[in-house]
């Protein structure tokens, strides 16, 4: 899905019968709530959001996502440029997470994120000793995820409220400078031959867990 009309088939852009997302312009006359976005209720809202959000803002939106914000913080080493950080702010977003922390390079590829980083907090900590000083700062448990030897089982593992997932570059995984100032380590599970998982299914799986572990 993304914010604009989605097809199957790019031929069928001019199909009047192509499925849509989203909806057309607000029929007048139009509501009086100070969430809404004129040009939204003007020229429709194809935007990949909740049918609750429909015509709202972008600032109306985070402010009722702050309101229910989890404990969780999401981190991502950007050593790299690693390609897989968009999908990952994407799921991000999808658990309301309480804040996003690029570690490394502020540039990152948004492309997978699908605009969601405009409804999330998103934080950019050019060194580790920087993460590891707004970590102090707030109170927030760093737990690096990461396949390596003393990795406790993510789903045995009890995970603390205030937490801050951190997952390495795709390849080398989690330096050793950030694995320094982790409390904890924590792996997931694998059954197959492959060594370690995609960055951003790994994060999609760490998330839930916290969500099953807090949120109920």
């Amino acid at each position: 899905m993304n914010d604009q009309a989605s097809t199957n088939d790019p031929g069928d852009r001019h199909d009047p019968t192509a499925p849509t997302v989203g909806v057309g312009p607000h029929a007048l006359p139009w509501p009086e709530d100070p969430r809404l976005d004129p040009a939204l209720l003007a020229e429709g809202d194809r935007r990949n959001v909740l049918d609750r959000y429909r015509y709202w803002s972008v600032e109306a939106i985070v402010a009722d996502l702050d309101a229910d914000r989890a404990g969780l913080h999401i981190a991502i080493q950007n050593w790299e440029h690693d390609f897989n950080i968009g999908s990952v702010v994407r799921t991000a977003n999808a658990f309301n997470v309480a804040g996003v922390h690029i570690l490394g390079r502020r540039r990152w590829n948004r492309r997978g994120a699908m605009v969601t980083d405009r409804y999330l907090h998103v934080f950019h900590h050019p060194t580790a000793e920087a993460f590891a000083a707004w970590l102090a700062a707030h109170g927030v448990t760093a737990i690096g995820v990461d396949n390596l030897p003393g990795a406790l089982p993510l789903e045995t593992a009890s995970l603390p409220r205030e937490c801050c997932l951190v997952f390495g570059s795709e390849g080398p995984g989690l330096t050793d400078e950030v694995l320094a100032l982790c409390s904890g380590l924590v792996a997931i599970t694998q059954y197959g031959s492959t060594r370690s998982l995609n960055a951003g299914a790994a994060a999609a799986i760490a998330m839930y867990q916290w969500s099953v572990q807090h949120r109920g």
